[in-house]
């Protein structure tokens, strides 16, 4: 429900007395209040979480006399004299899944976890369970960072014994031993430092603000292109209760535009007349924070639609309206990458597939809507809210707002899934445009419905080309052309049409290669960054062309991607020579289920296979992480670390690396950060950068910080480290030492920016340091009468390099092969259509198969201990194996996605 369409909650107030979490309390509220309001505001138990107010998602799960209900749909009038639990309570059962969530690693961004866990809790009451039986029980609950997987598997575990659990396998040491070889922590199963605040209900965007401030609305176009005027603001002030003051974008002190690539910034944080697409914000209401539903019915605000262009092929004919000047052709950017001559290669051929795939718009569904809140410390903006990328919050909002960069503080909260829409500025600028304009605090939560009009989408693409290979099976030439639709403003088109080319060949050799992606404007929602920027949409074109060409040759689909597989020193299509490549012993890995999954494939049962890679960090710029860390003189290691934890584990994997270099326990570490004031930029979090670039930061500053340590300790590097009393102690052979810190910390600062080069006119050069490479085999069923589709299991092989966390890396692939799945086959964003989680759908409980992780190690010259990243290239293969089980399955190929049941049934009756 929308703010527009919110009603008022009634003024009459009652007392309500029930039992909460095994006190008796009364609560002063409307009737008609939700029990989740209640329960966050009132009572101020903020562990129950809210995600749709619809009762779609789960999140808001609590016990009403001991039965599971959404919060969010039941009125606090029903809880009178009844007993509600929620995730605060001192429950043993409650008390037993919070462990076993920690231990499987069942915890990621953490903002589904309090409705997983009471869910669980009303099931356990009953006995142990299994794993189909807590599949039916959670699937209102909805998840989008851990695949259920191991959400599944801890509720299993947690019913199976009444004491406590052991540990994980794997898990280190807390401290380092007196004697013998430095403790371990790197590829140790370290149990997520942050995961004790995932199961007691983290503190996210939505979840503290300064009380006695405003409470912040925005106005948005119900249409994707109208002009609007607004009218007397100052009478609808005057007659609306609790309403403050309306800003517009003549309001605005600084530059009216943002973007993450400068110069192509051009999306206004306040739109002035002509708002440019469905949800965008042309107007800023602050109201009272007195605990009544803001109302911004009768706003006098006045729309006249006009012609919107919604079809990128429409956008680009000659003569179509410019949605921004010097953008011919409502062109953002083409980005190409050009080897050899394709079209020779393909003419000398033996085999050409001519192929075509078309992808619609994703939404990223993340359970957390865009949340903050912000205030003045002295004449500091401080905004503390859900955001990937503190310090270009930062930079756009004080440039927004006309302040210099040292007078904003972004202090990131725990952040709710992001996957790449939490990149872009939202509603940080327009807090802090209302705390400068009154001087008082604000808080603003978005509606369901505004984040999914509003946020960024993965970008829709429409795909053609060739390719062709010799009668042995080898590929010789590619061509590719991809026109994609980045909506009204630019956010990271320019990104995807740049890495588009370079990954449009897969992680295979392609001497002759010409590939271009155009990012095309458009009145559609802004497509931004999801997990994988353009390189999926790729691969699906990519990986089942490379099925057809196989069948066409004759060749095994799986030994046909063997053949061409990149290896250690072959050069990509951008002349990069690689020296490390794992792609091969993944597709090696997967040969014996490859073999045992086709003897049991038939009629209606298939079986499908993709590949992947992923340059990781940014595409030939610079790309720095800065880490500082130090020792304090209570003998506490403080790392400072900007790097925001979306749930990926940089909480936990960064400390894992630095305790490695510097040779003292996990257990003696303190981890500050993100905070723009406190921690030094470790970049964005995104393209799975982390790992690697924070990582190799980590490894520099824990490595120098080992070294000064050392040296005034006059000891070599053999030495063992420990924390003792205020100081360290070292110890080599018999010689032991102390480094007193009473009187002041010892501490280093190091930065990392990977090798690159930027690529030229033709697409040419190194644009990142380092690949990650993977690849994924699919089962599946279909009902040829239905055109529906089972997953029965899905084996994924992912080279890391190095796996720092084992555990992280499983829930990394499981998380991303669930969103694989959703893309592949139910997401389809339709603006005006699917703007909540009851028509756009998210793969649950039912919908994600087993999945065997299979962790591969070809460590890297350039990782920190040889790892790579892994976020994002986990999602790219699956889609494509789904497709290409799909038509081993029925001998259909489905080439507009999702494969909904009427496309998987048009396109067998196609075939016949």
């Amino acid at each position: 429900m929308t703010p527009e369409d919110h009603p008022p909650t009634l003024a009459i107030s009652r007392a309500v007395t029930f039992t909460l979490n095994g006190a008796t309390v009364s609560l002063t509220s409307p009737p008609t209040r939700r029990l989740s309001e209640a329960l966050r505001e009132d009572a101020g138990l903020r562990g129950t979480k809210v995600g749709c107010d619809a009762g779609d998602c789960g999140a808001c799960t609590v016990l009403l006399d001991g039965a599971p209900v959404c919060a969010c749909l039941t009125p606090v009038a029903r809880v009178a004299g009844r007993k509600v639990e929620t995730v605060e309570a001192a429950d043993l059962v409650l008390k037993r899944l919070r462990a076993a969530f920690l231990q499987a690693g069942a915890a990621q961004c953490g903002i589904c976890t309090p409705g997983m866990l009471m869910t669980a809790t009303a099931l356990l009451r009953r006995g142990p369970t299994d794993e189909k039986t807590a599949s039916k029980a959670l699937g209102g609950v909805l998840c989008r960072c851990t695949g259920y997987r191991k959400i599944l598997q801890a509720v299993v575990a947690a019913g199976e014994d009444a004491g406590l659990l052991p540990p994980a396998k794997g898990s280190p040491p807390l401290t380092v031993p007196d004697h013998g070889e430095r403790a371990r922590v790197v590829g140790a199963r370290v149990v997520r430092l942050d995961g004790a605040a995932k199961v007691a209900g983290d503190v996210f965007g939505a979840d503290a603000w300064r009380p006695g401030g405003l409470v912040l609305r925005a106005l948005r176009s119900p249409h994707p292109h109208a002009a609007f005027v607004i009218g007397a603001v100052d009478v609808w002030l005057a007659r609306t209760p609790g309403a403050v003051a309306v800003w517009t974008a003549a309001d605005i002190p600084g530059v009216n535009r943002f973007g993450v690539i400068a110069q192509f910034a051009d999306q206004p944080a306040l739109a002035p007349s002509p708002a440019r697409f469905r949800g965008e914000a042309v107007a800023l209401v602050a109201f009272e924070d007195d605990g009544r539903v803001p109302d911004l019915s009768g706003f006098p605000l006045a729309w006249t639609p006009l012609p919107a262009l919604t079809d990128p092929d429409q956008a680009e004919t000659t003569g179509a309206a410019q949605i921004h000047a010097g953008r011919h052709g409502n062109r953002l950017i083409e980005g190409l990458v050009r080897c050899g001559d394709a079209e020779a290669a393909l003419e000398r051929a033996a085999h050409v597939i001519a192929h075509e795939m078309e992808t619609g718009f994703v939404e990223h569904a993340y359970i957390e809507p865009e949340a903050g809140a912000a205030w003045l410390d002295g004449d500091t903006l401080v905004i503390r809210a859900c955001t990937q990328a503190p310090a270009m919050d930062r930079d756009d909002t004080a440039a927004i707002l006309a302040l210099p960069r040292e007078r904003v503080r972004i202090i990131a909260s725990a952040v709710g899934g992001g996957f790449g829409s939490k990149l872009d500025v939202s509603l940080q600028p327009l807090l802090g445009l209302a705390v400068l304009k009154t001087g008082r605090p604000a808080r603003m939560t978005y509606s369901r419905a505004e984040s999914m009009q509003s946020t960024t989408k993965r970008h829709p693409a429409r795909m053609r080309g060739r390719i062709g290979c010799d009668a042995d099976g080898r590929v010789l030439g590619l061509l590719f052309d991809g026109q994609f639709d980045t909506g009204a403003y630019a956010s990271w088109g320019p990104t995807v049409a740049n890495r588009v080319p370079v990954h449009a060949c897969g992680p295979y050799r392609t001497p002759d290669y010409l590939a271009r992606a155009r990012a095309i404007h458009t009145n559609n929602p802004v497509s931004g960054a999801f997990r994988g920027f353009g390189v999926p949409q790729a691969a699906i074109w990519q990986e089942t062309a490379y099925d057809r060409l196989a069948d066409m040759a004759g060749i095994d689909r799986l030994e046909f991607r063997l053949l061409n597989a990149l290896r250690d020193g072959d050069a990509t299509v951008t002349g990069q020579v690689l020296a490390s490549t794992g792609i091969a012993a993944c597709l090696q890995a997967l040969r014996p289920h490859w073999a045992r999954a086709l003897a049991q494939a038939g009629p209606g049962r298939g079986v499908g296979v993709a590949s992947c890679w992923y340059g990781c960090g940014n595409t030939g710029l610079p790309n720095p992480s800065t880490i500082r860390i130090g020792v304090t003189h209570p003998g506490r290691v403080v790392l400072h670390q900007g790097a925001t934890d979306i749930g990926q584990g940089s909480n936990t994997v960064i400390p894992q690396i630095a305790a490695e270099a510097l040779g003292l326990p996990l257990s003696a570490f303190d981890l500050i950060g993100p905070d723009t004031h406190l921690t030094p930029d470790a970049g964005k979090t995104s393209a799975s950068r982390q790992t690697f670039v924070t990582g190799r930061a980590a490894l520099a500053a824990a490595g120098a910080l080992r070294a000064e340590i050392l040296r005034r300790l006059n000891m070599g590097d053999a030495a063992r480290l420990s924390v003792e009393d205020t100081g360290i102690v070292g110890r080599e052979k018999r010689r032991v030492a102390r480094l007193d810190l009473s009187k002041a910390p010892i501490w280093s600062e190091e930065t990392y920016d990977p090798p690159t080069t930027p690529l030229d006119q033709d697409g040419q050069g190194s644009p990142y340091a380092l690949y990650g490479f993977g690849a994924q085999m699919v089962e599946l069923a279909v009902d040829r009468d239905l055109g529906t589709v089972q997953l029965l299991k899905i084996t994924a092989a992912h080279d890391l390099g190095r796996v720092i966390n084992p555990t992280l890396a499983e829930g990394q692939i499981e998380g991303g092969i669930a969103q694989g799945i959703g893309m592949a086959l139910m997401e389809e964003y339709l603006p005006g259509r699917t703007e909540n989680l009851h028509d756009y759908l998210i793969p649950t409980t039912g919908d994600v198969p087993p999945v065997q992780s299979i962790l591969i190690e070809v460590p890297d010259p350039e990782g920190p201990y040889g790892a790579r990243g892994l976020g994002e290239h986990v999602l790219i293969p699956t889609a494509p194996a789904i497709l290409n089980a799909i038509r081993h399955a029925t001998g259909a190929l489905v080439t507009r996605l999702p494969a909904l049941p009427h496309r998987v049934l048009a396109a067998m009756r196609g075939r016949e």
